[in-house]
């Protein structure tokens, strides 16, 4: 049990859109990532997605309306619900979801990260 800084881990991050685990808790991870530009189309049929944005701000578009999302706010994308994530900057983002979850849904493309990494 050791307390997690956010800055130092997100320094460990290279990549935009390559979530990174920080933390597990009852079947959940906490993944930090960084957001810049357009990420895909996606939904996840089984579990809502919880996007907490740590530093900078980004928008969700959904098929009939965009929501911006800014530091120190954050949104729950419920399950089954289309959405697109954007950051016209790098963003950094705190994501909660059910463990194997794949930060594309149920589409596999050139964002999906499957075997995600422990920093």
């Amino acid at each position: 049990m050791e307390s997690i800084n956010f800055k130092d881990k997100f320094k460990l991050i290279q990549k935009a859109w390559s979530p990174k685990i920080i933390a597990s808790m009852n079947n959940y991870h906490f993944k930090l990532a960084k957001f810049d530009g357009e990420f895909t189309w996606h939904s996840h049929q089984n579990t809502d997605e919880v996007f907490i944005v740590i530093k900078g701000e980004m928008k969700i578009n959904f098929r009939d309306k965009s929501v911006k999302v800014k530091e120190g706010e954050m949104i729950v994308v419920p399950k089954g619900v289309e959405h697109k994530p954007v950051a016209e900057k790098e963003c950094n983002v705190l994501l909660i979801e059910p463990e194997g979850t794949l930060n594309t849904g149920e589409e596999e493309n050139e964002y999906t990260v499957d075997n995600l990494e422990w920093i």
